[in-house]
């Protein structure tokens, strides 16, 4: 069973990467077969020598492998480098005579022959077996992404799409002067740059580089200033959009030579010159390096000179290049001066030197003229003129200091030989070779700036003083549609040697750095092969292949020799290539064959079969017609040397030949387009008549129906380039691009059918038959058209021209099918390739669906044309159906009315003679009348609109059956915005509408949604007027929670209301905010203030500012409430009617005042009594605001007391009749007694209880019974704020509140355990604002402090404030027990759990509501409570804490003597049981303090104890020395007031017990202190 997988898999692996090898082109070449147990995925070949990457990231090699000690291995049993076993490499490359290879981690592996550095391994002339090449950047591994090897050069692009290079010569692109170059080095000049491919030819470099063409629209505009003077092209200076100016100021000479110049009143480009440079020696290469080099370079330039001659009086530049292409020799023959370069040797550097004749001081200009000339028989010779001005001021510092400027001129022959030579600048910077100024050369040459992605690195810094231009408006950029594709949007540059035109640039000239081919811009280069002397570029659009350089073998694929600028290689008509390469002197190209089988395409040197000897040459690409028969599908080509190699697939189960035709359908699809694009749609965009004959509407629509149309051509042309890519790798079909990206394709396609169709409805398509749009030029629709027949009408060419492109979405169906029926139904790769095709066959059925709606409208608007039907053209709408035939009329009609109904698919138009009624489908309902008791009704349709319903007869129930279908199904079809559903749209929907008939909504809009014919859930609505209401709606009334917008035009402000609604009118709790500035957050009733409520009047430092919190009714502040008059420093605790102060009420102004008495109309008028803050204090009547008026008693604060008659006002004098008291000293004075004449606690903020009971569903205080009631509601208000708003929600928050709405379920009577249940219940509610018991404690809390803080800080109000908070414990006990009726009353005793072990559970548990209740309470009124506590005890506490400081300077045993305590042998200072006691002031409740207490007690109990060495009880009369010792140490201030409080708050139960005693005692302790004098 083994055995038979093991051959299975082997007989797999035969049957993919096949590979075939074979040299040049004759009729009977036959390819040899490379012999492989696994497939081959890549391979590439040298001169000589192959290597083959297989399966597994195995690496093979064969041919002369002359770093082995020349072994010879032959192609068909190939040999492993087992160096390479597990390093699992993922691409290979092969230059002449060393190869390369990158692993799936990116580290680089090289061998072969180094004797130039190609390898780049120092000190090495042969590497045999591949070594690791470190590729380092600061002390960064770089990621290599692929190698590509020339004759003596390596090109490697990293992750980050930069180029490294390491060799010889001047094909690297380096700014280097010595070579070789062992170690790698980034190519700077390409630094920044998306690069995509590299390419290496013998001598010269190739890049594929992604363009960016958003750069262009980042700049103004660009000013020539001068000229080069060796290229002669212009240098600008850039000014960009942000008022900033960059210079260039280091121009890139393409021919690689750099002179310092200087002109008259140009010193932004003026130089000073450098000190001069010793030149080394010159040092030839050595006679056996030459013959090598001889050798191995055929297309070494044999022969040629060069001379520049200066035409100017006696002096001239001669450039001479040698035959042997050693020596090149620069001679000036100026009088005096000689300049004289040789190349040196690669091991010593040497530099150019030239010595700078003495010129005149005045601005006289030298000009010279240099000439270049080529031999006549060498093709593209060319002129080269270059024009050299020197100032005096350069000359003279010339002069003054005899300094050499350094001088590069790259030859013709040996590049690699030529250094480059920088020069050091004094003031402008570093030279163009620096990354820096490449990135401002970048920007102002527009030639090498598109390829750059939009850095931040071309930003410069602003120049004052710059005048800019205005910016242009920025282009459109041009983006890719799908970045994950590979891109079209590429340019080639090239660098190197030139001598054959290879590197494209129209010259013959040698490219130092990288340089852009402008002439390949646009032509979506996609691949580049490099041959020896020779270039290719595959484009996207086939068959178009660029070729130039070496054309002497016919490789270039066409009849000029040699070519300077790429040319398209001569290939047959409708030949589609998609891959290619190159060799030593040929080409070979894969494209397109009959039924999708690749065929191959030969151009160059021939061979005849006796021996490799050339016989002829080919002037165009020959079909190998016996190389390609049987070597099955072919997926790539490689070349190199004089050979051919062909990677091949056999078809197993049709599955290669369907990837096959699927990519070959796209390239032909694309070329389509392009065509069609190229021929029809950019001619018609160029035309100035389109626009005219279109009008605007149906411009615009043709602008976005060419855009679309531009997306689509370059969506495919991506894709097709991928899919050829795919067909190199695995072909794993879970990676096609068409499923993985399927939801681009779906959409592009939907929206460029959209485009047309749109275009079509509006009669675009026939404006554009007029003779002023396409004239003459119909036959090109004829020619580009697939009909076959000749009577079309043009007009249905253009359409079905327009419409081709939907056909391919089928295509994509079929071949998705059929790669499917490949696969096992019950494998992953079935099931995505079945779901593509159903995606894209459904898909193909909706656009031709939609062609067809396209086509009915287009008819129809063509056939009733007219002003009423040209208002209702849009591009959008399409026609549904329509009752010309009178199948559908209007009920109740007149007898000679005119009813016309137009079903399109986004409106019902009712059409009646000269005017039209339009119903949108996404508010209109449509139902059949089921009544039929009348014979009117039989066929009747009601529809209903949002201001309108009426009833329509059909005149058949097959006619109203078709309606009621199609109406349904084209609101369905808005809604959801899917045509083909089951034609039952929701009632419940979400719309747009304007009103115009409703008297309360009459233009105004709605945006939300609807239920019926009736906004009714959440919308906005907003009135001309400026009104905005947003929030919920319920059969077209505003209710529920929204926020509401209502101008005020007399303040030119709006008033803002948000909160809750009911009918269409403000109800419930709200926050009004008043355009006066006023704002107020309470209860409203039919949109006027009603219950509790807080008005703010103005701001705290206005001249009229105040707070009133208190009751509402009908608007007025009627029963109490609290009013904080800011102004006056004064506030109101009292009952209110219509506004003013009426009844009891008590009065606290900021300057210790306190009145408590009668109010009325808004005086104090009736009994009262004034209390000033010295204890003085008037009790008796008043007549006005701070007005005694009759009988009183004045008592003084010594006890003096007067009693009798007052009148008069207190600053204008007090009229008294009266006797003057003084008491006696065994009697004590009268007290003042406060709060008796102020409003009882119960009386206090009975609206926001009477709001609590009413959200719980009950008007007053509840009945037992109507508890589930109760809990109903408390789950439906939790319910709608938990929907209302989740965004203001945590999740901790929403977790609460569902628990929350769950009732503590209990039977029987409640023990201890569901008694904790009901206290953990309730400290949640409490604590959410939701919950009706959460709102209630937050409203009380308010109200709480905005009474009793500011000037409410008054100790006289503190016993209404502790009366006030027992009050709320009260009232909410009884909505604790009205929602758990099984709950004992106040003071009742839960029996103990039978299961609880504690001795309070057996004793049972006193129900108290403070135990219950003030925990969650207290806690947040806290801080006003303790304040007034602290002001009433201040007195006490002084003398408590003078007391305190005065016995805490004695030490721990003489206190203790002091207190009466026996001193011990040791000094026991109780630390534990004061660090516990002094926790007192950090708890809240005075069941929290209470326990400290008792903490303190068995702390101080323990140490006792331990003192004593006995285990017995000490008395709370023997620790009461001790405690108060403690005490003392605790030094706790507002003790007093600590002890007050517990006092008045303490639970009852808790009195008489232990913990009362221990309460008993401290309060003892802070008397005694208080009482201490002695010294």
């Amino acid at each position: 069973m083994e055995e038979q997988k093991r051959y299975l898999k082997e007989e797999s692996s035969r049957e993919r990467g096949l590979l075939h090898l074979w040299r040049g082109y004759c009729s009977s070449v036959t390819p040899e077969r490379v012999l492989l147990s696994r497939p081959v995925l890549q391979a590439a070949l040298g001169i000589s020598h192959g290597i083959l990457l297989a399966e597994g990231g195995l690496v093979y090699s064969f041919g002369d492998l002359t770093w082995r000690q020349g072994l010879r291995v032959p192609p068909t049993y190939p040999l492993l480098e087992s160096v390479l076993s597990g390093q699992c490499v993922s691409s290979v490359a092969a230059g002449s005579f060393h190869c390369g290879a990158v692993t799936q981690e990116g580290a680089v592996y090289m061998w072969g022959e180094n004797s130039s550095g190609q390898c780049g391994l120092s000190e090495r002339g042969l590497v045999p077996d591949p070594s690791l090449v470190g590729m380092v950047d600061s002390e960064t591994i770089i990621r290599i992404l692929e190698v590509t090897c020339g004759e003596q050069h390596t090109l490697a692009l990293s992750a980050q799409h930069e180029v490294w290079a390491w060799g010889s010569g001047c094909q690297l692109g380096l700014v280097n002067s010595v070579f070789p170059v062992w170690r790698p080095q980034k190519v700077e000049h390409l630094a920044g740059r998306h690069v995509v491919q590299v390419a290496c030819g013998g001598y010269h470099s190739l890049a594929v580089v992604r363009h960016f063409p958003g750069q262009d629209s980042q700049f103004t505009r660009l000013t020539a200033t001068e000229k080069c003077d060796q290229c002669n092209q212009l240098l600008f200076s850039v000014v960009d959009k942000e008022d900033r100016v960059i210079i260039n100021d280091s121009h890139y000479c393409p021919l690689g030579i750099e002179l310092a110049d200087s002109k008259p009143g140009s010193c932004s480009r003026s130089r000073q010159a450098s000190p001069a440079r010793q030149a080394s020696p010159a040092r030839h290469a050595s006679p056996s390096r030459q013959a090598s080099l001889a050798q191995r370079h055929r297309a070494s330039t044999t022969g040629d000179s060069l001379t520049l001659a200066n035409q100017t009086a006696g002096d001239s530049l001669t450039l001479a290049n040698h035959s042997s292409g050693d020596l090149l020799t620069l001679v000036s023959h100026v009088p005096g001066q000689y300049l004289n370069c040789d190349l040196p040797d690669q091991d010593q550097p040497s530099t150019l030197t030239s010595r700078l004749p003495p010129q005149p001081t005045d601005d006289t200009t030298v000009e010279s003229s240099l000439s270049c000339s080529l031999p006549e028989n060498y093709t593209g010779a060319l002129v080269m003129k270059h024009t050299l001005a020197l100032t005096g001021r350069f000359a003279a510092a010339a002069s003054a200091s005899p300094s050499t400027s350094s001088l590069c001129v790259p030859a013709a022959g040996l590049c690699e030989e030529v250094r480059l030579c920088t020069e050091e600048d004094s003031f402008q910077g570093k030279k163009c070779s620096s990354l820096t100024d490449i990135l401002l050369e970048e920007i102002t040459e527009r030639n090498r700036r598109h390829s750059l992605p939009p850095l931040l690195s071309h930003a410069s810094p602003e120049l004052p003083g710059r005048r800019t231009a205005r910016s242009r408006p920025n282009v459109p950029r041009k983006e890719e549609v799908v970045e994950s594709l590979p891109s079209l949007n590429t340019e080639v540059w090239s660098w190197g040697r030139g001598q054959e035109g290879q590197l494209g640039h129209g010259d013959q000239l040698p490219r130092l750095q990288p340089f852009c081919i402008e002439s390949l811009n646009r032509e979506e280069v996609v691949k580049v092969a490099a041959g020896t002397h020779h270039s290719l570029a595959l484009t996207a659009l086939s068959p178009q292949v660029f070729s130039w350089g070496s054309n002497r073998s016919g490789q270039l694929g066409h009849m000029n020799s040699p070519t300077t600028m790429p040319q398209k290689a001569k290939m047959s008509e409708g030949l589609r290539v998609f891959d290619l390469a190159a060799g030593q002197s040929h080409s070979v190209f894969l494209a397109d064959g009959d039924c999708s089988q690749p065929i191959l395409f030969y151009s160059g040197q021939q061979v005849s079969m006796s021996s490799f000897t050339e016989v002829n040459r080919s002037v165009c690409p020959v079909l190998q017609r016996s190389t390609g028969q049987y070597m099955g599908y072919i997926s790539s080509v490689y070349g190199g040397g004089q050979s051919c190699l062909a990677q091949a697939d056999l078809n197993v189960m049709g599955f290669i030949s369907a990837l096959h035709e699927l990519a070959a359908a796209d390239r032909k699809f694309y070329c389509r387009l392009r065509d069609v694009k190229k021929r029809v749609v950019r001619p018609l965009l160029k035309k100035e008549s389109v626009c005219t004959v279109l009008g605007t509407t149906s411009t615009l629509l043709f602008q976005s129906l060419a855009s679309s149309y531009s997306r689509l051509c370059h969506l495919t042309g991506q894709h097709s380039v991928s899919l050829t890519a795919f067909l190199r790798t695995d072909r794993d079909v879970k990676g096609l691009v068409i499923l993985k990206q399927a939801n681009t394709f779906l959409d592009l396609y939907q929206e460029y059918c959209g485009s047309v169709g749109n275009f079509l409805v509006m009669g675009g398509f026939q404006a554009l038959m007029k003779p002023s749009c396409f004239g003459k030029k119909l036959e090109v629709l004829r020619q580009l058209s697939e009909s076959s027949e000749d009577k079309v009408p043009p007009f249905d060419l253009l359409v079905a021209l327009f419409y081709s492109p939907i056909q391919h979405v089928r295509e994509y169906g079929r071949l998705l099918l059929k790669l499917a029926t490949c696969f096992d139904v019950s494998t992953v790769e079935y099931l995505r390739l079945q779901e593509g095709c159903s995606r894209y066959e459904a898909l193909s059925l909706s656009l031709r669906r939609k062609r067809k709606e396209a086509e009915t409208t287009n008819q129809f608007w063509r056939t009733y044309s007219g002003k009423t039907t040209d208002v209702l053209r849009k591009p959008q709408r399409r026609l549904v159906y329509e009752s010309s035939n009178k199948s559908l009329t209007l009920q109740n009609a007149g007898r000679f009315s005119v009813n016309w109904f137009i079903l399109f698919n986004d409106a019902l138009i009712h059409a009646q003679f000269s005017s039209h009624h339009v119903y949108f489908l996404a508010t209109l309902w449509v139902e059949p009348i089921t009544d039929i008791t009348a014979s009117s009704n039989l066929y009747g349709i009601k529809v209903t609109t949002p201001e309108e319903s009426f009833t329509l007869l059909a005149s058949s129930a097959q006619e109203k059956a078709k309606w009621l279908r199609a109406i349904n199904q084209a609101v369905e079809a808005v809604l959801t915005g899917e045509g083909n559903g089951p034609g039952v749209p929701a009632v419940s929907r979400t719309a747009f509408y304007v009103f115009y008939k409703d008297l309360r909504l009459k233009d105004a809009s709605y945006s939300g949604r609807w239920l019926s014919g009736k906004p009714h859930g959440k919308g906005t609505m907003k009135w001309p007027d400026g009104r905005k209401f947003t929030g919920t709606f319920k059969q077209g009334l505003e209710d529920g929670y929204g926020d509401c917008i209502m101008p005020n035009k007399l303040l030119n402000k709006s008033d803002l209301y948000r909160g809750h609604w009911r009918d269409g009118k403000m109800h419930g709790f709200g926050t009004y905010k008043y355009a006066t500035g006023q704002v107020y957050e309470g209860s409203f009733h039919e949109n006027i203030r009603q219950g509790h409520g807080m008005l703010s009047s103005g701001k705290l430092i206005g001249s009229s500012s105040s707070v009133f919190v208190g009751q509402w009714l009908q608007d007025k502040k009627m029963g109490y409430g609290v009013l904080d008059d800011i102004t006056r420093g004064e506030k109101y605790m009292g009952l209110w009617v219509d506004d003013q102060r009426q009844g009891s009420g008590v009065v606290v102004t900021q300057f210790g005042l306190y009145y408590e008495g009668t109010f009325s109309n808004n005086k104090m008028m009736g009994t009262g009594l004034l209390v000033s803050d010295d204890d003085t204090a008037f009790e008796g009547e008043f007549s006005d605001d701070w007005t005694p008026n009759g009988q009183g008693t004045l008592s003084m604060s010594n006890g003096d007391f007067i009693e009798g008659q007052f009148n008069g006002e207190w600053s204008s004098g007090l009229k008294i009749m009266g006797t003057y008291m003084k008491p006696n000293l065994s009697e004590p004075g009268k007290k003042i007694s406060v709060g008796r004449l102020s409003v009882s606690p119960e009386q206090k903020w009975k609206a926001v209880f009477s709001e609590c009971w009413s959200r719980l569903g009950c008007e007053d205080p509840g009945k037992p019974e109507e508890s589930m009631r109760a809990w109903d509601n408390i789950a439906v208000t939790l319910t709608t704020g938990r929907r209302d708003s989740p965004e203001l929600l945590s999740r901790s928050q929403s977790r609460v509140l569902e628990k929350l709405e769950v009732i503590p379920q209990h039977t029987g009577p409640i023990t201890a355990g569901r008694y904790e249940v009901i206290r953990r219940y309730l400290t949640k509610a409490c604590e959410t604002p939701l919950h009706p018991l959460g709102g209630l404690v937050e409203t009380l809390v308010t109200v709480y402090r905005m009474t009793y803080i500011g000037v409410g800080s008054n100790r006289r109000l503190l016993r209404q404030a502790v009366e006030e908070i027992k009050s709320y414990l009260r009232r909410i006990f009884q909505l604790v027990r009205f929602l758990f009726p099984d709950l004992p009353d106040e003071g009742g005793v839960i029996h103990a759990d039978h299961k609880g072990s504690s001795e309070t559970n057996q004793q049972g548990l006193v129900v108290s509501s403070s135990t219950l209740l003030l925990p969650v309470l207290l806690p947040r009124l806290y801080p006003p409570l303790f304040t007034l506590y602290a002001l009433d005890k201040e007195r006490e506490e002084e003398v408590y804490w003078d007391c305190v400081l005065r016995l805490n300077k004695q030490p721990d045993l003489g206190l203790l003597a002091f207190l009466g305590v026996l001193p011990s042998t040791k000094d026991a200072c109780f630390a534990s049981a004061v660090e516990t006691l002094q926790q007192i002031s950090t708890t809240f409740t005075p069941s929290d303090k209470l326990q400290v207490i008792q903490r303190t007690f068995e702390e101080l109990t323990q140490e006792v104890q331990a003192l004593l060495e006995g285990n017995f009880l000490l008395s709370m009369d023997d620790l009461l020395p001790l405690f108060l010792y403690v005490v003392l140490r605790a030094r706790m201030k507002n003790l007093a007031a600590e002890v007050s409080l517990i006092e008045d708050l303490m639970d009852p139960s808790l009195q008489h017990g232990e913990l009362g005693h221990m309460f008993t005692t401290l309060k003892a302790c802070c008397f005694q202190i208080q009482q201490e004098k002695t010294t």
